[in-house]
């Protein structure tokens, strides 16, 4: 397929040469809407990557990005060019997909994304011994929001991503790692601190520190508090975080309750466990998968880091039962 793209590419623009590196950097440009985050990307300099796409431009005969406008922005005949750069590279990158696929040995760059309520939990417990089991992978993890990773996955700028599902995205392919349940991290002058186990209407009464706009798992927590509820202890003071371990530290300081998924609580001190208190079962669940696209390649690299995630992960979650379990879902 690549080279049928490359020859009609090829009758378009007569016997000028277009090579792979120029569209590479077509890419990177659209991607960063920037010249020298481009160029830090590509590992070349910025006049070096200036200088090919005017080439390519000049070849063309057409104007791929108004340097005008800031950021730059394409111009409606290099979106036509943009597109048709990015199925080349991506039918380019099969063939090196298929190959490392077709060897025995797990192998090759992977980028992987994690949202932000996971990756301070899970990621210290398989990096490790993924690295030490696969020294020929190259694996990249970074943090995304959930609809950021949805982006990503589409645009294939990621390989996979461990989130909260389901999606809802037929495009994606969510293989479930396991069940995390929710417990109530609550200050001691609060009622339900009184509790030994909780219930989901016991929420009604108190107040809740939250996660801001854009975490999945602020909709979770809300979706379990079915209820309008203050969003702070404190009348004349809102603060919604985008970390976990700030809401934490809110309830310790000062007053209020959060919810905390499983492995959240997993480095509370003593004392701060003491706080922490069981939902009666079914307990609100969270289902954490291993999500990619429906056209991947790298699966053995999947199926290894599927391995490698289930061998770690406490009795605790491994031993749950679908009877202790309800799933809060997403939507």
């Amino acid at each position: 397929m690549i080279l049928s793209l490359l020859y009609l590419l090829r009758q378009l623009i007569g016997e000028k040469i277009m090579t792979l590196t120029q569209l590479e950097y077509v890419v990177a440009v659209n991607k960063h809407r920037h010249f020298k985050k481009a160029a830090a990307e590509c590992n070349v300099t910025q006049p070096t990557l200036s200088m090919q796409l005017q080439k390519l431009e000049d070849e063309l005969g057409i104007i791929i990005f108004d340097r005008s406008k800031s950021p730059i922005l394409p111009t409606i005949e290099g979106e036509k060019v943009i597109k048709q750069a990015q199925v080349v590279i991506k039918e380019y990158n099969r063939i090196f997909h298929i190959l490392e696929n077709s060897q025995g040995e797990v192998s090759g760059k992977f980028r992987l994304a994690v949202i932000p309520t996971l990756a301070p939990y899970i990621i210290p417990l398989f990096a490790k011994k993924f690295a030490d089991n696969y020294p020929r992978v190259e694996l990249v993890i970074e943090e995304f929001k959930t609809d950021e990773i949805i982006e990503l996955l589409d645009k294939e700028e990621i390989d996979a991503a461990i989130l909260v599902t389901p999606l809802q995205e037929p495009s994606l392919i969510e293989r479930v790692l396991f069940f995390e349940p929710f417990y109530l991290f609550t200050s001691p002058d609060q009622d339900l601190y009184k509790k030994k186990k909780v219930r989901e209407s016991d929420l009604s009464k108190n107040s809740l520190w939250l996660l801001n706009e854009g975490h999945c798992l602020r909709t979770q927590v809300l979706k379990v508090c079915t209820m309008n509820l203050e969003m702070s202890s404190y009348k004349n003071l809102r603060f919604e975080s985008g970390n976990l371990e700030t809401l934490k530290n809110l309830v310790v300081q000062s007053s209020g309750y959060t919810l905390l998924p499983y492995l959240a609580t997993l480095d509370l001190s003593t004392q701060r466990k003491k706080m922490i208190r069981e939902f009666h079962k079914p307990a609100p669940t969270r289902e954490v998968s291993i999500v990619y696209g429906r056209t991947f390649l790298k699966e053995k690299i999947i199926d290894a880091l599927e391995e490698t995630i289930v061998s770690v992960l406490p009795k605790e979650i491994r031993s749950l039962k679908d009877g202790d379990l309800s799933i809060v879902d997403l939507y």
